[in-house]
């Protein structure tokens, strides 16, 4: 299996999901729908299946449960597991589950439906870079509430990976057939799918939730890939939510909804936008100086200014303020057009406009996609024009969202634009997926792929204990720091935006989710 952070979306369809939902959501939007939350995304996601690395995070988190929810700043918060505690040297883990929970199939949620669950993903190499699949040993039921999962060496970050929406998150053993394929998605929730297709999907409340039960009945939710029909949709009071990770708002969007009177909502996200330098492809990028060159030749705070209204901060390091154990705080490079232009004068690189050595031009292609990150295309023009002052010529190839799939893991591209996979799943999500060379990156691809990489990660996933851990984190992240292995760019916010009719909005602690929780629709 190849692991993604959005892959393309195949079709699915299960006998409990034939309503109409085109019907629906024509009839949800040209109504009043005062019971129902009506969101736009931008891409379907037609495979709901929790074992799948396929549906978006935010439709999946509306059905599925984890033991543990992330909290704010990573802190855990208990779901499924009341309570837990760890023995043996941090290498047996006892969870406590919580009484009187049932699938909406009615199938109870109890130690052998836990088990079940848990053995679809723990110990399974395809699952190597989840640290409690790497290290899982054994689980077993202490009594219908009560497991106990025994690993073989404590597992860094173990509170974060409980909270990951795939694979880990916990179906109905009934909503299985015998082959393995899905007869419909069922969790523990408190939203049931109704409706699901490429066009959108609805969703039901479950009045037998165990928890907190929304305040209002259902959720509408349409794909619309184009920004701009959403902002107009939501400018026409067709929606009451659009933005965070499943439909990314631009600066430019955000303003445009804000002087339109409509409740936009900035927050700090959790990801880091970086370049990544392929090596491999161009020989000049082989050479430090080229890559030191480019993280001092561009000016940070004129793309936060462009892209983000200057609401983004300039990035110093791989992950963000926000996230736990992200390591020494460094500040960002500062445009140095000198010092960029003495680099490659020293390392060879002479001439104009465009540098040369060797009789080869300093010649790179920028691979960016607005479908993948809102303003790539932008940011990349940005470079042209900044870097291109410093001697480089950058050509922009400009792609949609599938195409960049296609490319990226191919790594047809001498620069590329990527993210940082943020809260739940930093730090140890980014620092496997995007950088270890031994795990199948799919079509997310590798910030860097230098095998010298491995044994730095292998030592900050095998340490024990926090302090070991954030240790060895940092020599990690020192090394991709004085190799120039990759540029930080910018920590992005996160824009919401929010009808008249919402009370109560929270921004959610991860991109992962919509933010549903504590939320009153008016009348």
């Amino acid at each position: 299996m190849t692991l993604t952070r959005r892959n393309i979306l195949t079709s699915f369809a299960t006998a409990p999901l034939l309503l109409g939902l085109d019907g629906l959501i024509r009839s949800a939007m040209a109504d009043n729908h005062t019971g129902t939350l009506r969101v736009a995304v931008a891409k379907a996601s037609t495979n709901l299946d929790a074992r799948d690395y396929v549906a978006q995070f935010q439709l999946q988190d509306l059905i599925y449960e984890p033991l543990i929810r992330y909290g704010e700043r990573g802190a855990p918060v208990p779901c499924l597991a009341e309570s837990w505690s760890l023995s043996d040297n941090d290498t047996r883990l006892t969870l406590n589950l919580r009484k009187n929970v049932s699938f909406t199939d009615g199938h109870p949620f109890d130690a052998d439906s836990a088990i079940w669950n848990l053995k679809l993903w723990m110990g399974v190499a395809d699952n190597s870079w989840i640290n409690a699949s790497k290290f899982f040993s054994g689980v077993q039921k202490i009594d219908e509430h009560t497991i106990e999962i025994k690993f073989t060496q404590p597992v860094p970050g173990l509170m974060y990976e409980l909270s990951y929406v795939r694979p880990v998150r916990f179906l109905s053993p009934i909503s299985v057939n015998e082959d393995g394929t899905l007869k419909a998605p069922v969790g523990t929730g408190p939203w049931i799918v109704q409706a699901n297709s490429t066009s959108g999907s609805s969703f039901i409340r479950n009045d037998k939730y165990w928890g907190d039960k929304p305040s209002f009945s259902g959720i509408e939710i349409t794909v619309m890939p184009d920004s701009r029909s959403r902002v107009d949709a939501m400018r026409s009071d067709e929606l009451d939510i659009v933005g965070g990770g499943a439909a990314a708002l631009t600066s430019q969007e955000a303003d445009t909804l804000r002087r339109a009177g409509i409740n936009v909502i900035t927050a700090q996200g959790s990801m880091t936008m970086v370049l990544s330098f392929n090596t491999q492809r161009n020989p000049a990028l082989a050479e430090k100086a080229v890559r030191q060159a480019i993280d001092v030749g561009y000016d940070r705070t004129a793309v936060s200014a462009v892209l983000f209204n200057g609401d983004a901060a300039p990035a110093g390091d791989l992950l963000g303020p926000t996230v736990p154990l992200s390591g020494t705080r460094h500040d960002a490079p500062v445009r140095d057009v000198e010092q960029a232009k003495q680099l490659l004068e020293n390392a060879g690189w002479t001439g104009a406009p465009y540098r040369s050595k060797s009789g080869k031009n300093l010649s790179l292609e920028l691979l960016v996609s607005d479908d993948f990150i809102a303003g790539s295309k932008v940011f990349g023009e940005i470079l042209q024009q900044q870097l291109g002052e410093i001697g480089i010529n950058v050509t922009v190839h400009s792609v949609d969202h599938a195409s960049r799939h296609s490319e990226i893991p191919k790594r047809e591209y001498d620069i590329a634009i990527f993210q940082t996979y943020g809260a739940p799943y930093d730090p140890f999500g980014s620092v496997t997926l995007l950088f270890l060379s031994t795990i199948e990156g799919g079509s997310d691809g590798k910030v860097a792929l230098d095998p010298s990489l491995d044994p730095l990660i292998a030592a900050a996933t095998e340490a024990v204990g926090v302090e070991a851990q954030l240790a060895a984190l940092q020599v990690f992240y020192d090394k991709l720091r004085e190799d120039v292995l990759y540029s930080p760019v910018l920590y992005p916010p996160t824009y919401w935006a929010a009808s008249s009719r919402v009370e109560g909005f929270n921004v959610p602690p991860t991109d992962t989710e919509f933010p549903y929780r504590g939320m009153v629709l008016k009348s």
